[in-house]
């Protein structure tokens, strides 16, 4: 279902003139809890309130060029305000966190032109939801016949100076942008953010202990990501962060960030806000945002459980009998796919890569006709050099399909520019022609382009499972974190399943992988994180009759409606997810030993039954130990959770 717009008269207040050169107007959300004000003065800015106090002070607006005087200085509203009042309402192809979805906003859209000069025009949109606001810039061509080159964004967050910020770390420049987007979320006072430092989102901060906001962004197409970066203090108590673009291949770090030439959004820049950053999690505010479903036809885009080839849990073998063992594996725990990772086509990430021809080693028909006796489908890994090179993947895409491939996992890109958005988005378009189903690794955040684009299923852009292969610092406490971060922003193909699990003492970098918490943690990762393509990663010998192995073989990877239950991004996160009849319940902890309690009143009410599977006792000693215990439930009571240290609960309910 399309969105659903009717215009109104009364939802935003204007007033003319607060000064002989300003004007004043205001924006709240449709329950009246946020309110959003932009002040067209000697400068363009705009701030924000949540019940009725300031969460974002008065904050600049506006563009650098190359070439060209600033943008956002000297404005005059040119035309009458655009008031739109609606609701975004849709049923989603693949179910990531609801069947059906319904987010009400108010919209302000200000005409502005400038006052002299060259009268250039720039539009400004507002939206107001209950969960957040969103505003986007809309520029237009020059008299000049030509590029426009943006050289900054000047749009800042002004927060309190005592407010916090969640910050991933291993964003770089080094003879160009690079960023794989793989980090670990750690807190950092806002103060402390280094002057050079570029900020991933989503962005977490905390400004007290009942306020949050999440910055991102959403619709993403012709224009770079954006970072976030030092502003430096206002002396009033409050500090201004700004917003950083990457630049193009061989510009330098101050250099052209986009070219246009005619008409152009920039992606929305999106701030949550809320008493609660686990409330985040349910939010669809950045899907949203985004256009309706592109695609007409949509019963090829099947979400579900993959097995994965041998890279992550051992020595790397691309063997014919290794890949017909985790055929079997996927038939055996009932999953729809298999993924073959990378060495399939041979060399890779060379001029000689020619991803159309198997190696030697591999009767890719042979493997095809196994994985359909078997009733599995395949997936195939793919370098993003190798399909970009000599475009060989307007050739490979057709001959996938002809194969009876049903997705492709591309990796490498490890940039979030305006070039690579734009191949981002020509590669999205292709596998759709093709039917095939998409997961991006390497690659940056998502944007909700999955509302438009269904069958990209899943993107990395994530610090996951495949860390504890070569990584000694993943942690309970960053497993956690995660859930407040960068699940925020959309699907993460994190890549659970380790089970050779060892307490965190006992944890070191190796072959085979181990996994720095119990097993049943790792089993709450399945419902806790957000993946409908859920890519399991261990090798089926460390699996199969495996305690906990009867859940993976049945958890789904899509989900009717999703609930926070409890937590916090330094403590533990427990989040409630229902497919069908059926209610998951995932708990993952820190590194910290503790009882939670859950309230499961949103059940209603009745007995159900309810199977979980907890930390055992020794469990803290004895990380693989597990119980599984199947009792009657009554909702009006409080469920109370133990969780050893880095452990974890699930719980399947009807």
């Amino acid at each position: 279902m399309n969105s659903i717009r009717k215009s109104v008269s009364l939802v935003v207040l204007l007033s003319t003139t607060i000064a002989a050169n300003a004007q004043l107007y205001t924006l709240s959300s449709p329950d009246k809890q946020i309110t959003v004000t932009i002040n067209n003065g000697d400068a363009l800015n705009y701030a924000v309130k949540y019940k009725d106090k300031e969460v974002i002070a008065s904050s600049p607006m506006g563009f650098e060029f190359k070439g060209e005087q600033n943008m956002g200085e000297n404005l005059k509203v040119n035309n009458n305000p655009s008031v739109i009042s609606g609701k975004e309402e849709w049923t989603p192809v693949v179910k990531n966190k609801h069947a059906h979805i319904v987010v009400p906003y108010n919209e302000l859209k200000i005409y502005l032109q400038e006052k002299g000069g060259e009268m250039r025009r720039m539009d400004v949109t507002f939206r107001a939801m209950n969960d957040g606001i969103a505003f986007r810039y809309t520029l237009y061509g020059n008299g000049i016949i030509g590029n426009r080159s943006i050289t900054k964004e000047l749009t800042g967050y002004r927060v309190p100076e005592g407010s916090s910020i969640w910050i991933p770390q291993h964003y770089y420049y080094a003879n160009g942008w690079h960023s794989s987007q793989e980090g670990n979320f750690e807190k950092t006072p806002v103060t402390d953010i280094e002057p050079d430092e570029h900020v991933g989102l989503p962005g977490l901060i905390k400004e007290n202990d009942n306020t949050y906001l999440a910055i991102s962004e959403a619709d993403l197409k012709d224009y770079p990501a954006f970072y976030l970066g030092q502003g430096g203090s206002s002396g009033e108590g409050q500090q201004l962060l700004t917003t950083l673009l990457p630049p193009l291949p061989g510009e330098p770090n101050d250099g052209v960030k986009d070219r246009f030439s005619e008409e152009m959004n920039t992606s929305w820049r999106v701030v949550m806000i809320g008493d609660n950053p686990g409330k985040f999690i349910e939010s669809e505010i950045i899907q949203s945002l985004n256009p309706p479903c592109a695609i007409a036809e949509t019963s090829w885009i099947k979400p579900g459980m993959c097995a994965w080839d041998n890279w992550w849990s051992g020595d790397i073998k691309m063997e014919q009998p290794v890949i017909m063992q985790y055929i079997d594996f996927a038939s055996q725990m009932g999953w729809p796919y298999m993924l073959i990772d990378w060495t399939w086509y041979g060399a890779f990430c060379a001029p000689e890569a020619v991803i159309t021809r198997p190696a030697e080693q591999l009767d890719m028909p042979a493997i095809f006709r196994y994985a359909k006796e078997k009733n599995v489908k395949i997936w195939l890994w793919l370098r993003q050099e190798d399909i970009n090179r000599n475009d060989q993947y307007k050739e490979a895409f057709k001959l996938f399909a002809k194969w009876g491939a049903v997705g492709v996992k591309i990796d490498f890109m490890d940039r979030d520019d305006q070039e690579m958005v734009n191949w981002y988005h020509k590669i999205i378009k292709a596998t759709a022609d093709n039917h095939l189903m998409l997961d991006f690794h390497g690659a940056y955040k998502p944007d909700g382009i999955e509302r438009t684009y269904p069958h990209l299923l899943t993107r990395e852009g994530v610090k996951g499972s495949e860390n504890y292969k070569g990584d000694n610092a993943m942690s309970a406490d960053h497993n956690v974190t995660l859930a407040f971060t960068r699940m925020l922003a959309g699907p993460m193909d994190y890549t659970p399943g380790g089970f050779l699990n060892v307490t965190q003492e006992e944890f070191k970098a190796q072959c085979p992988t181990l996994v720095s918490n119990t097993r049943a943690a790792e089993l709450a990762k399945f419902v806790v994180y957000e993946s409908p393509l859920t890519v399991f990663c261990d090798h089926p010998d460390h699996v199969l009759r495996q305690p906990g192995a009867d859940f993976v073989s049945m958890v789904p990877t899509v989900w009717d409606d999703t609930k926070f239950l409890g937590g916090a991004p330094e403590d533990y996160v427990a989040i409630a997810r229902k497919n069908g009849n059926k209610w998951y319940i995932g708990v993952l902890n820190n590194n910290k030993a503790k009882s939670v309690t859950l309230d499961l009143s949103f059940l209603g009410a009745g007995t159900h039954t309810m199977t979980c599977w907890r930390d055992a006792k020794d469990a803290n000693i004895h990380a693989t130990h597990l119980d599984k215990k199947t009792v009657k439930l009554n909702p009006s009571k409080p469920l109370t959770v133990k969780l050893s240290n880095a452990g974890g609960f699930v719980a399947v309910i009807e």
